[in-house]
């Protein structure tokens, strides 16, 4: 089980990328989120992931997001840049490239797609591992990716010691609690439902999509737990639900309802990329008023 201090922070966001009205990257928009993010409880930030969009932004993009939103942040928080690729010569690359551009760790999703079997799965971490000095955060996510981060490969990634953290959102809290009990990976919940469940059971935090617009409110979990105020701390989670609920199980892909809501409450986010499209006046109403009604109670 997890002993010693996460390695990126407890509350992580994973943060959106701003564009700009003609879809260009907007830094500034980055580095004022950023800002905003920090101060309202984040301790570390996850760029260029799926919800970053990683897919539509360019290598160049990815390098240069990770060298504002340090600038912005400084020491305050841990910067973790999305390189995971269904290629791992690419996602070699941009593991130099964010490392060079002064971020913290890598978030390396397992390939999508081609879903390679468990031995060359292991294999492409690994190399990815080996290629820079950067702490390594996989990601299991195999209802985007198709394949699953099975237990055991965990384990045995696990002795790599570049590899020290999981974004979990396999849905298998048996499966991570197998890990967590034979490894020192740093487990962090990938999944907003599952923040203090994972939590209870010895992971380090979550990275989370709806800490764009509510990033106080989710800290209060993790707070107040620590605390030794749970029945407070499953309130807080309970509470967050109906948000949590609009915004990643409704149909849309979280960076749209993320984008919407920050849009609406006056904070940077601009439009999506295509294949994309942005949330509809209904859905964006519906959720802002499942907002309102959580910072209210």
């Amino acid at each position: 089980m997890t002993t010693t201090a996460p390695p990126f922070g407890r509350a992580l966001c994973a943060m959106i990328t701003p564009f700009d009205e003609a879809g260009a990257l907007d830094l500034d928009g980055a580095q004022a989120l950023a800002e905003h993010l920090v101060r309202e409880g984040c301790d570390g930030l996850v760029l260029s992931g799926t919800t970053g969009e990683s897919p539509t932004t360019t290598d160049a993009e990815k390098a240069a997001l990770v060298t504002a939103v340090r600038e912005a942040v400084g020491e305050r928080a841990s910067v973790v840049a999305g390189v995971g690729t269904f290629d791992t010569r690419h996602t070699v690359e941009l593991t130099l490239a964010a490392e060079k551009a002064g971020a913290e760790g890598v978030l390396v999703v397992s390939p999508y797609y081609s879903r390679p079997p468990q031995d060359a799965l292991e294999a492409h971490f690994r190399e990815i591992a080996d290629a820079s000095g950067l702490p390594v955060m996989l990601y299991d996510i195999p209802g985007r990716t198709g394949t699953r981060i099975e237990p055991e490969t965990m384990i045995r990634l696990a002795e790599h010691p570049r590899i020290v953290a999981v974004k979990d959102c396999s849905y298998d809290l048996l499966g991570a609690q197998k890990v967590l009990n034979r490894t020192e990976l740093a487990y962090y919940a990938g999944c907003d439902e599952h923040i203090l469940a994972l939590y209870a059971v010895g992971a380090a935090g979550y990275v989370s999509t709806v800490a764009n617009v509510v990033p106080a409110r989710l800290r209060a979990i993790l707070d107040t737990f620590e605390a030794g105020d749970t029945p407070v701390s499953a309130r807080l989670q309970q509470r967050a639900t109906p948000l949590i609920e609009a915004m990643m199980s409704a149909g849309l892909p979280g960076t749209v309802t993320a984008k919407a809501l920050l849009h609406a409450l006056g904070l940077p986010a601009g439009p999506v990329r295509a294949p994309l499209r942005p949330a509809g006046r209904e859905t964006a109403d519906g959720l802002l008023a499942e907002y309102e009604r959580l910072v209210a109670a």
